[in-house]
């Protein structure tokens, strides 16, 4: 099996926050009181709604514990490992991980099985933003209402199609920022649904 990790050498690392633990009054942080701060009194006084100056749970726009939820399985989608984004996606190379082109989804082979799906299917990805093609690879090591599509693909629609067919999971995720604040991508709050492709 190829190796998809490196060691790092066993030599001492300098250790996060070292000074500040050893000596907090000589080595004081970036903070206004120089100590770590769980509540910031400028981000409180920004008023947002979604970025409180505290950590507090605020439900997230889409999520499975959601009791209007339409759509029972929640996408992930991380950075693939053998590229960035969509650089170099059609070249050969990384083509050949890839169903006919379509990127790999993986899917609890229970979720897979209660939809009629067999590994290897191509499916429709789908929700009300949109929907793209994948292939479904059965992977028991992840929980059955979770399904993963790597980021990356590079986008194509057919013509007037409207689906998606190389597996790129932008059509399906909010293009919203994770708060008033912050403008972090919002992609890992998504839910969507699978059915075979025709």
């Amino acid at each position: 099996m190829e190796k998809k990790w490196i060691r790092l050498p066993d030599e001492e690392f300098p250790s996060w926050l070292k000074g500040f633990r050893d000596n907090p009054e000589e080595n004081k942080l970036n903070t206004p009181s120089g100590k770590i701060e769980i509540f910031s009194e400028a981000i409180a006084n920004f008023r947002y709604e979604d970025c409180p100056g505290h950590p507090c749970w605020i439900e997230p726009f889409e999520w499975l514990g959601s009791k209007n939820s339409k759509y029972g399985l929640h996408l992930l989608t991380p950075q693939p490992s053998g590229k960035l984004h969509s650089q170099l996606d059609q070249t050969e190379f990384l083509q050949k991980d890839k169903v006919d082109g379509k990127e790999i989804i993986l899917v609890h082979p229970e979720a897979a099985k209660s939809r009629g799906l067999g590994d290897g299917d191509i499916v429709r990805v789908y929700n009300d933003r949109g929907s793209c093609l994948a292939s479904v690879c059965y992977d028991e090591g992840i929980l059955s209402e979770v399904v993963i599509l790597p980021t990356g693909s590079w986008f194509s629609q057919l013509g007037q199609e409207t689906v998606e067919q190389n597996g790129n999971p932008n059509v399906l995720t909010r293009d919203k920022g994770t708060s008033s604040l912050a403008q972090g991508p919002s992609a890992n709050t998504c839910l969507v649904e699978l059915e075979k492709a025709h």
